[in-house]
This record gives structure tokens, sequence and C-alpha cells, in this order.
């Protein structure tokens, strides 16, 4: 042990005049912000270090102290900006002398402790703590260093593994550790309970409901917007801990609220890793993976209350895995004038078609060309796909008319109490705190003018945000009365019972269209081969039935026409028998035949069709260049 003050005479042998001439680091590190706000006297004693180095015989203007990296983890080097200075300079040769309380306070990680060893015996710099002064050099300071070093991660190990044990147990009893999700409050048993707020209860669930019949985040996030109705949340830090405050919604914020568990009343613990395999070198909170809830440590079910059931999530769930952008399952409902848009699978290789808009709309199986550069599988004309597809649902939906006119005259009006019950309850919110802040202006000492004209200031604030949302509230009113009219309750039931009318109108938008496709139908798995008209489709309804359906569809040449022989010898035989075309046209579509692009027979398109000599069955030629015209006079000799 090196003594507290030792003298000029008891300089240690190891430190030589060349050591005096650079500079002496001091350098203090703890490992955690709370450390540095609870436990002051640890950095006073790494500090006081300094005093040794004066009475070792350096000069108290070349000693520096490092107190940069205070708070700081010793896991790994990035974002320890002192560590690394300390580094550089003594690979510059600049530092003789580094102090430290422990020597795994320098660094806690073996690949990082032996790099700063092997750095300090190279350019001849030495290393003391309390247990004594080393030089790096010498094999058996350097020994020692070592398995102090060996040491501080093996010691780290155990802190973790005593901590994380007893996390374990914590959770292992169901108690909720961290920051509660929105819409819950940690409860004396630790474990999660129902806010106390009965509006934030409300906005939760609106969240949850909303999404189930809106099925995707990005039309939740647009709900709220338009309806104005904030996200709850309370700080877990700072002078507002705990309380209830409110921020615009956010789409992630609302995406972790659909996706995560607690809200079916299951406690989950350890719902994210770490994956060496994606961790980034130099970049800290990468490598995380997300595990299911049945791949948790721990998997308690009907832990605490609930706002909707493991069903309905799952349901959920489902729903949030439609959105990505690759792969078999439905993909998300974009705006576009496609209905099928995202739900038409490619029969021959299982992936997702993509939409093509050019004269008319087009789907196309493009992923192997995209991925490999292989041919593309299979493409069609959308028209007939989506005509078959409405027919389809319109004959699901039609019987159940009547019913469906019920069910939405309901949940119309359920909405509209829903949105009218998160507008009491912000007016009441409102008209509490006008009433607080009159309490406080009233209670303010007269004498106390400057207080009191701040309290004036906030009470009027608060009665003019509670007139506008009073405002605000009437305006909702006029535009959507709580229950509905008759004359509402007459049009509902007007337009179910002529569905295919509605459908069809105008008014009806291609978004509407879809929502309602989307609800009926799973996926649409189509083959269309490039040598025939016939289009193979099997409808995966959402109850789990499968149909299988054949359509015709357009398409660009003769050669992909089934009856192309049959039409050209009916035109042969009606040229000779001297028929006009509109005649031949005419008999044609009576006969139920059709252009290769699925049109009815012209004047136009039979003359085009004699014109050309009839349908050319066997593949085209392909010409290997243009001949070359040769000028008169111009030839080769004889």
């Amino acid at each position: 042990m090196i003594p507290a003050n030792p003298s000029a005479a008891d300089r240690p042998a190891k430190i030589q005049a060349h050591h005096l001439e650079r500079w002496a680091f001091d350098y203090i590190r703890q490992s955690h912000p709370q450390q540095v706000q609870r436990h002051p006297e640890s950095a006073q004693v790494q500090a006081r270090l300094k005093e040794r180095a004066i009475a070792w015989g350096w000069p108290e203007q070349r000693i520096r102290v490092l107190n940069g990296d205070l708070g700081r983890s010793g896991t790994t080097s990035e974002g320890r900006d002192d560590f690394a200075l300390m580094l550089s300079e003594i690979a510059l040769g600049h530092v003789g002398l580094v102090l430290c309380f422990q020597i795994n306070r320098l660094a806690r990680e073996d690949e990082d402790c032996c790099r700063l060893i092997k750095i300090c015996a190279a350019f001849d710099t030495l290393l003391a703590d309390e247990d004594g002064l080393y030089h790096p050099h010498d094999f058996n300071d350097r020994m020692i260093l070592t398995i102090k070093g060996f040491m501080g991660g093996f010691e780290l190990h155990q802190l973790q593994q005593r901590m994380q044990a007893g996390r374990l147990n914590r959770c292992r009893r169901g108690e909720w550790l961290g920051q509660p999700p929105p819409g819950y409050v940690v409860g004396p048993d630790r474990k999660l309970q129902f806010d106390p707020d009965e509006q934030v209860q409300k906005v939760v669930r609106l969240i949850l409901e909303q999404f189930a019949v809106l099925g995707s985040v990005s039309g939740v996030l647009r709900h709220l917007r338009q309806q104005g109705i904030p996200l709850p949340w309370r700080p877990v830090s700072g002078p507002e801990r705990g309380q209830l405050r409110w921020r615009a919604p956010h789409r992630e914020t609302l995406r972790q609220l659909v996706r995560n568990p607690a809200y079916a009343g299951t406690y989950t613990w350890g719902r994210y890793a770490t994956d060496p395999r994606r961790v980034r070198p130099g970049r800290r909170g990468t490598g995380r993976v997300r595990r299911e809830p049945q791949e948790c440590p721990v998997l308690m079910p009907d832990n605490h209350p609930a706002y909707l059931t493991w069903e309905q999530y799952e349901a959920n769930l489902r729903r949030l895995k439609q959105h990505r952008r690759r792969g078999p399952v439905p993909g998300p409902a974009r705006t576009t004038t496609a209905i099928l848009a995202g739900l038409v699978v490619c029969g021959e290789c299982g992936s997702r078609m993509h939409t093509h808009y050019t004269k008319s709309l087009r789907y196309a199986c493009q992923r192997r060309a995209l991925d490999y550069a292989a041919p593309s599988c299979q493409s069609l004309a959308g028209a007939a796909l989506e005509q078959l597809v409405s027919d389809q649902v319109l004959k699901v939906v039609t019987p159940a008319g009547l019913e469906l006119s019920r069910r939405a005259a309901e949940e119309c009006e359920r909405e509209r109490a829903a949105l009218d019950g998160q507008w009491r309850l912000r007016l009441e919110r409102a008209a509490q705190e006008a009433n607080r802040a009159s309490r406080q202006y009233n209670a303010v000492e007269p004498e106390n003018r400057l207080v009191a004209r701040t309290l004036e200031r906030a009470w009027e604030e608060a009665l003019l945000t509670q007139r506008s949302l009073e405002e605000e509230y009437r305006r909702f009113l006029q535009a959507q009365p709580v229950r509905l009219s008759a004359a509402e309750r007459e049009q509902i039931e007007a337009l179910a019972r002529d569905l295919p009318a509605l459908w069809h109108a105008s008014t009806t938008s291609v978004d509407e269209k879809r929502q309602v496709v989307r609800l009926l139908l799973q996926r649409v798995v189509v083959w269309a081969p490039s040598s025939t008209q016939e289009v193979r489709v099997h409808l995966h309804w959402s109850g789990g039935s499968m149909t299988e359906h054949q359509v015709t569809r357009g398409v660009r040449t003769w050669e992909q026409v089934a009856d192309a022989t049959a039409v050209w010898e009916c035109v042969r035989g009606w040229q000779a028998a001297g028929w006009t075309s509109r005649r031949m046209a005419e008999e044609l579509n009576t006969a139920g035949h059709r252009t290769p692009r699925g049109r009815q027979f012209t004047s136009e398109s039979v003359r085009q069709l004699l014109a050309r000599g009839g349908p050319r069955l066997a593949p085209p030629v392909a010409r290997t260049g243009r001949r070359k015209r040769q000028s008169p006079g111009r030839g080769s000799s004889k």
C-alpha cells in the first residue's frame, strides 16, 4: 500500500526523470449518472489521487484530471471521450503516469484493458492505483495488471448476474419493471392497474377499437388527428413525475400500443434480446430483435386487468404482419385505384403481385426479376379480375343487406357516442383546470401583485381554452349528432336494399370498396399462363373457406385466344359468301366471340383481321435486321 503522504525521498524507483517530464493523468469515472448524483464521495476519493502525483514529484501544472467520463459505463470505449484522449496521448509519448482508484475503473472490458496495458508498456507509461505503482513493461507488473483487468470483468459479470437474478425473481411474481404503458399505472402490489383517469381509459379503448375496425395504424392516426384526440402519458422522472400529460398522437407510439401484450392482461419479460450477429461495431443499441410473446422467458396470462382479449390481440398482430411490403401475406392497403392492391398473390411463386398503371391497371409478378434477374412469372389485366371479385363479394353480402343496415346504424351511433364521450371528458377536464386556476387566484394575498398577475393570466388562458372547446363541441354536435335521424336511418336501409347500386355508385370511393374486400378476403391467388386467355383464381375468404373461379382476361395477340381458329374459319367462310364486315361482327358477337382484348367485334376489327390474313397461330419469325433497299443501278456485279 502506498503511504498516504509520501515524501520525495520515498519516491518509488520505477519513477524516472523522463517520466516526470511528461503529463500525469488522474482518470475519474463512475458507471451511472445516479452514482454521480448519490455517491459524490467516490469521485472525491478518485480526485485526491492528484496529491500522490504531486508527492512523487510531478508539478501541479503537469497534472491533468480527466473527469469527462463520469456517468458512463466502462463496458465499452464508445462515448468515453476522455478514455480515447488518454490513449492517443499515451501513444504520442506525452504521458508518464496514469492514476486511477482501481484498474477496472479504466476499462471493464478485457479487450480495452489489455490494449491499454500494451500501449502503456510500449511507450513507457506507468500505471498506479490504490494498491501500488506498476510498470507495464515489467513482466511481473504486467501480469498483475492483466489479472486485475480480468478480475474487473469477472466482477462485472457477477454484478450483472446478481442484478439479473433479482430482476427475474420480481418478474416471476408479475411485478412490473420500468415505465408502464399508456392506460396503466403501477399499483401497490407492483402490478399493473387501470389508470384511475377515466379519459385515459377511454382513449386507449378507442385506439384499440379503431384499429380493429380500420385495420391499420395509419388509419387510426388519421382518425385521432381528425377528431383532435391526444395521447396520454405520465413522465417517469423530473418535476412532473407521475402527473398526467397529453401529447399529439405519433405513429410509432400507436404501433407499440397495438403490439404490446400487456393490453391483453398478459405479463411478459424479455421481449427484446440482443443478436450478436446484428450488432454493429461502434453503435450502441444495435442488434436488438423482438421475440414473440410465447418465446419470452416469462409469460403470465391474466396477470392484470385487460383492455382486450388474447384472441383480439392475436388478430391485431396478424393485421400488423399484413402490412409488410414483401412475402406471401397481403400487403398494406395503399391509396390507389386498385381494389385488390396488396391482396393478389402469384400462384407460381407465392409472392405478392405488383400493380402497374399504364393505360389500364395490370397485376404483375416481378419478384424473381427484381431479386434474381430471372424472367417474370406472369401478368394480367386487372379489370376482369376485379370485376370477378366485385361480383363474388356482392353475391356474399347482398342476402344480408337488412342485417347489415341494422348493424351499420348501430355501429354509426356507437362511434358517435364514443366520440361524444371523449368530447365530454375533455370539457370536464377543461372546467376542472379553470376552477383550479380560479381557486389559486382567489387564494393569493392581495399585496403579492406579481403572483396575482401571473395567476390571473393563467386563469384567463384556462377560461379561453374552456370556451374554445365548448364552441368546437357545438360544431361537432351540429355535424354529427349522437343519435341518427329518421332520414339517415331510412337512407341506410335504402342503400342496404340495393347493394349493387351502392357499390357502383360514383359516391362510393375505391378506398371504401377496398376496406370491404379486405374484411371478406384474405388473399386472391391467380394462375395466368401466357399461352391462354383463361385465368384460374382461388379466393381465400376470411372464414377459412376457399372458392375456385375462372375468368377470361384480355390478351395482346391472337396466339393466346383459344378459339382463334374457329373465328378465322367463320370469317373466311362468310367472306367467300359475300358478307359485309358489319354483319360478320354482329354474328361473332352473337356467338359470344371476343377480340384478344376482350372487347366486342366491330367492322374495323373484322377488316383488320381479314387484312392480316387471319390470326397468326405460330410464333412470328424474329428479324435479324432491317433489309437495306438498293438503289437502281447498284448491286452485285455479274
